[in-house]
């Protein structure tokens, strides 16, 4: 255990850190925890929003990072924020962990966070980071990051603002054969990129309708008005609550985003995206295989595959997939990838030397939440920050829009706005419910 002078704390250490440098794989057990040398009071102390489903597994990720410590967990359903924090007593060994069933008390009380995991449905994402970034707490949000392009604009605008750390759930920008291929596109050594693919899974529609109203829960088994948040009210339904009902609705989801979250943010960082001012988006109609077409010519290609996930489609097997072609061959990755897929066995020759390339150049581990906590000590952009997510969202929603008006659209990107297409500007925002408007 590190002894510290009497005028030390954990902010001034973690101002200390930043000034830490991260060798490709060589960190310094002070950063890593190792050995115990990183006393409780120095560790990154965490909180919990919405720790169900994905965020119970990105919990238990966060978990094992040994200069982390968690202390509170937050959700609307008694019994989700009940297993997170048997979850993180188990860790410890205690009963210590706060529970809170309203985000704005645990933001408010608890000055001793330093970073949140917000993991609640897509409809609080973005509302629930810019309310976390006011109250000066980095965040890891999971994906998709906003329900619109305004919010997302907010996030990013938050975050400047406030100076905050943010990360958004994008992890296969962190794994290595997702890595390897995009360097593979980003460095040239494909020759000039002239087509990219993204897989979107793009569903069948989103349901407008409303579920019959059953009896509500107790508000401390659930609180319904809250778990709406800045959706438009309606009646409870155990449909949307129980087993990702919600996932179907309009009102609660987008379209593109569930898979296009990850993949159109894959296809994006391979691609030099320096000059590129606009996109424009070919409705694609029943095949719902949409191409667009980048203002430096390249195309963009957002993939509906078929039939499941893990069935073979053309350019790759496995969910979200991205791929690059270019003159000198083409390379893929999705899901299940012990390595990347290639044109030609001699892309591989050089598989280590491009990830150690890679990290030695961004200082980024190919593990996404250590690059957040990383990211926390250093101050230094992550590798899904706010920038990265604004981007690759607003073209998932901008596809979104163009298969809802069935049409042909063009999206200036530096402006975020539909050239020419009042009716699709409109469709950048969606009114937000009071009490939960940020």
């Amino acid at each position: 255990m590190i002894k510290k002078k009497s005028k030390s704390t954990r902010r001034a250490f973690l101002k200390r850190t930043a000034a830490l440098s991260i060798a490709p794989y060589i960190v310094p057990d002070l950063v890593l925890g190792r050995g115990g040398n990183i006393a409780p009071s120095d560790r990154i102390v965490m909180g919990g929003i919405g720790i169900g489903g994905r965020g119970s597994s990105d919990l238990g990720w966060m978990l094992n990072e040994p200069d982390v410590q968690w202390v509170a967990v937050c959700d609307v359903r008694k019994s989700r924020r009940q297993v997170a924090k048997n979850m993180v007593d188990s860790k410890y060994g205690n009963k210590d962990c706060a529970v809170y069933s309203d985000m704005r008390q645990l933001l408010a009380e608890r000055t001793d966070v330093d970073a949140v995991l917000i993991a609640t449905g897509d409809r609080w994402h973005a509302p629930a980071s810019i309310m976390a970034m006011r109250a000066g707490k980095d965040v890891y949000c999971e994906k998709p990051a906003c329900h619109t392009m305004a919010q997302g604009q907010m996030v990013v605008e938050t975050a400047r603002r406030y100076g905050r750390i943010y990360q958004t759930g994008a992890q296969r920008l962190s794994e290595p054969p997702h890595v390897f291929a995009i360097e593979m596109a980003r460095s040239g050594r494909l020759g000039q990129i002239h087509t990219a693919y993204a897989d979107i899974r793009w569903r069948d529609g989103l349901r407008r309708d409303w579920l019959p109203a059953e009896t509500e829960l107790p508000k401390d088994e659930l609180d319904w008005d809250a778990w709406i948040g800045p959706c438009p009210w309606r009646p409870y339904n155990s449909g949307y609550v129980n087993g990702g009902g919600w996932y179907h609705f309009y009102d609660f989801a987008t379209d593109v985003a569930m898979w296009g979250a990850h993949t159109i943010a894959q296809a994006l960082a391979g691609l030099d995206m320096t000059d590129v001012s606009s996109i424009e988006f070919e409705y694609a109609g029943p095949d719902k295989t949409m191409v667009t077409h980048l203002s430096n010519g390249v195309k963009l290609v957002l993939v509906r595959a078929s039939g499941s996930v893990w069935e073979k489609c053309k350019y790759w097997h496995g969910a979200c997939g991205e791929r690059f072609d270019g003159p000198e061959g083409w390379v893929a990755a999705a899901d299940g990838y012990s390595s990347t897929d290639v044109s030609s066995p001699a892309i591989l020759r050089d598989y280590r030397k491009v990830l150690d390339e890679y990290v030695g150049r961004t200082q980024r581990r190919l593990n996404h939440v250590r690059n957040f906590f990383d990211c926390i000590r250093s101050r230094r952009p992550t590798v899904a920050n706010p920038e990265v997510m604004y981007r690759s969202m607003n073209i998932c929603l901008a596809a979104d829009i163009c298969e809802r008006l069935k049409r042909n659209l063009k999206f200036d990107l530096r402006k975020a706005e539909f050239i020419g297409d009042p009716q699709a500007n409109r469709m950048r925002f969606r009114v937000m419910r009071e009490p939960w408007i940020v």
